[in-house]
């Protein structure tokens, strides 16, 4: 009766490890539920977004041709300043030493004039003398100018180096920049080359005023890819009515080319690779999903443009990539499941 026993209880055991390792190779072979997608196309906007510093319009250095001392600057950091405005007066003593050779060259000049036209003396030293008056005029004028440095724009002093008295040399005396208008220079794609006009519409935002968006337009189109980095250059010129924008400010320039066809993928589609910035889907083929590396462009709302690596009608996971591998068997389920 014990043996009996024993046996029984022995089969009963034996029997629960079968039922268990059946039911551990189910669990292991059973398909992952997974929801899918299809990738699609659609109508996408074309705009592009870039960053960078503002610049002033035009930036002009206020020096001396040569190294003179400083007689006054009429103007300071800040000053709004006019075309032709005298900006800073320098010591003009060659200037003066200049003038009254000048004068005496003309007193020399009248009598040999006299003489000339009286027959004393040939045509030729009255040539030479005419000559010499006339050097020494536009040496006059040059130092003039020279000492009186005038600003060659509408602008502002953004920057002062020296004071009444020095003697100017190695830096430029006063910095004069036109920010009215301001201009940003950015690197477009080169997909968007043929796109680009002069006059091409952008709108600009700069950091510190939050909330606000300027009017822009391209002013200028540089004429060359950079092979590095497949961009081109343009600049961007912004009005700045009322001087508010300022060079060095940060600013993004959005440019907007309508709309075109693109290949698009769902948001719940994509997989970020941990550690790198590279993107992965998992693509459906049969009952088996493979991962699938692609590049992405802009996203619009729920959606990715895809720039590779899908094509339009290919069936990709949107719920369920937790418990997915490269070629995991998956069964797909309606949208409404459940795959708790």
């Amino acid at each position: 009766m014990k043996k009996f026993t024993f046996l029984f209880a022995l089969g009963v055991l034996l029997l629960g490890a079968c039922s268990s390792g059946k039911q551990k190779d189910t669990a292991a072979t059973a398909d992952v539920l997974v929801k899918i997608e299809e990738v699609g196309k659609q109508m996408v906007p074309q705009e592009t977004e870039f960053s960078g510093n503002i610049e002033p319009f035009v930036k002009n250095n206020i020096s001396s041709a040569a190294a003179q001392r400083i007689e006054k600057i009429y103007a300071e950091v800040g000053s709004r300043v006019r075309k032709g405005q005298l900006l800073v007066q320098m010591e003009n003593t060659n200037y003066s030493q200049a003038k009254t050779q000048l004068e005496n060259l003309k007193l020399d000049l009248s009598r040999i004039e006299a003489l000339y036209k009286s027959g004393g003396i040939a045509a030729q030293q009255y040539d030479q003398m005419k000559t010499q008056v006339s050097v020494a005029e536009q040496s006059i004028a040059n130092l003039d100018k020279n000492t009186k440095l005038l600003s060659p724009i509408d602008g502002v002093v953004t920057q002062r180096n020296f004071d009444n008295g020095d003697l100017a040399v190695g830096l430029p005396i006063l910095v004069v920049m036109q920010i009215q208008p301001v201009k940003i220079l950015v690197n477009i794609t080169e997909e968007f080359f043929p796109q680009v006009k002069i006059g091409t519409p952008v709108q600009i935002k700069v950091d510190v005023y939050e909330g606000k968006t300027y009017p822009g337009k391209v002013s200028l189109i540089y004429p060359t890819i950079d092979p590095g980095t497949r961009t081109f250059q343009a600049q961007v010129s912004i009005a700045n009515g009322n001087y508010e924008i300022r060079p060095g400010m940060y600013a993004t320039a959005k440019v907007s080319f309508g709309t075109k066809e693109k290949i698009v993928v769902s948001d719940k589609a994509v997989i970020k690779q941990a550690g790198t910035n590279d993107k992965y889907v998992y693509v459906l083929d049969g009952d088996v999903v493979t991962y699938t590396k692609v590049i992405l462009g802009k996203r619009v709302g729920s959606i990715y443009e895809v720039r590779s690596g899908l094509e339009a009608g290919q069936k990709v996971v949107v719920a369920g990539q937790a418990r997915l591998s490269d070629k995991s068997k998956v069964k797909v389920v309606d949208s409404g499941a459940d795959l708790s």
